[in-house]
């Protein structure tokens, strides 16, 4: 092993190597000087091998940086085009829905006759809202849970349990599991089942 690997080995990692690993241009005169003083002296070749290998090496990390940026830009673009995909599919399946308010606000029918239209377009949507499996939060009856439900206070109710949701405000929404908004309700405040 010469002097230099020996030396390399005993580096600590952050230890800045001394001067004779840093690169140094070689002439002929340094070349004479180092072999007049009885040192070993790097060739030419192995100088130029070494340059050529610590070459290499930069343009093959060069080349895995832009590869990673690639990669990276592709990713973002990929995600880009994934949402605008499905926001279109949900566009789309609304889109006879709005058709069906153009309609509506063009009848010139009676006010009952409006109503009637405006009932059946509600329940379209609520169609198209199932298939996206969105789902609407159960309330009136139900017991009051925070995680559910938004109170905007209270009513005084003997014909609702008490803590139960009496009202709905707003409808809230889930889809799947994950809760979209929160109910806007009224809860009971039963005063014979507070006695009890």
């Amino acid at each position: 092993m010469s002097k230099q690997e020996t030396e390399l080995s005993v580096l600590e990692p952050g230890e800045t190597p001394p001067d004779a690993f840093v690169e140094q241009p070689v002439n002929d005169t340094d070349l004479a000087a180092a072999q007049a003083n009885g040192e070993d002296p790097v060739s030419r070749a192995e100088f130029d091998q070494l340059k050529s290998e610590r070459d290499q090496l930069l343009d093959r990390l060069a080349r895995m940086q832009a590869e990673f940026e690639n990669a990276r830009k592709r990713a973002e673009r990929e995600r880009v085009e994934f949402r605008d995909y499905a926001t279109g599919n949900v566009v789309e399946q609304f889109l006879p829905v709005l058709d069906n308010f153009v309609l509506a606000l063009k009848s010139t029918g009676s006010a009952e006759q409006l109503r009637s239209g405006v009932e059946l377009i509600v329940k379209q949507m609520e169609e198209v809202l199932r298939q996206l499996q969105v789902n609407p939060v159960p309330t009136v009856g139900e017991v009051f849970d925070p995680r559910l439900h938004e109170a905007l206070g209270s009513v005084v109710r003997d014909d609702v349990p008490d803590q139960h949701v009496a009202e709905e405000v707003r409808r809230g929404y889930r889809l799947r599991e994950r809760l979209l908004r929160p109910a806007l309700v009224r809860v009971a405040n039963n005063p014979k089942q507070i006695s009890e």
